[in-house]
């Protein structure tokens, strides 16, 4: 069977109201994940990380232009070694979303899937009521 057929089958054993929960739950796209980042508790440690980022970018942005005028090597080492401190940082608040976006996706599937259960249950649960 293929998945839409399955998931018709599941949608013609729920509820009007669990067929509606059950189409919200449906697979996001990129620009649907990224949105899901700034809904629900951690909205605010989104924003900081963002913002955060945004200030890294611009020290990095500073610190490769400084490094362009700078003679000495030494703080040469150093410009550069701030440079890759930024990339390193910006890298990790990225993954740290991605992370974050990977759970959202997570806990949808879960809950697509504890609406199965629930679903098949009730169905089990009236088919034995029935041969009794």
């Amino acid at each position: 069977m293929k998945t839409e057929q399955v998931d018709q089958l599941i949608k013609d054993t729920l509820t009007k109201e669990e067929a509606k929960f059950y189409d919200s739950l449906e697979e996001q796209n990129l620009w649907g994940m990224i949105k899901g980042l700034y809904k629900g508790k951690n909205t605010w440690w989104v924003l900081a990380m963002n913002i955060f980022n945004i200030l890294v970018f611009g020290a990095l942005l500073y610190f490769i232009i400084e490094s362009f005028d700078e003679e000495n090597t030494n703080n040469l080492i150093n410009y550069w070694g701030v440079i890759l401190l930024c990339f390193i940082t910006m890298s990790m608040i990225k993954i740290h979303m991605w992370m974050h976006m990977h759970r959202n996706v997570v806990t949808r599937e879960v809950k697509r899937l504890e609406l199965q259960v629930s679903s098949l249950s009730h169905q089990l649960k009236s088919k034995t009521e029935h041969k009794i």
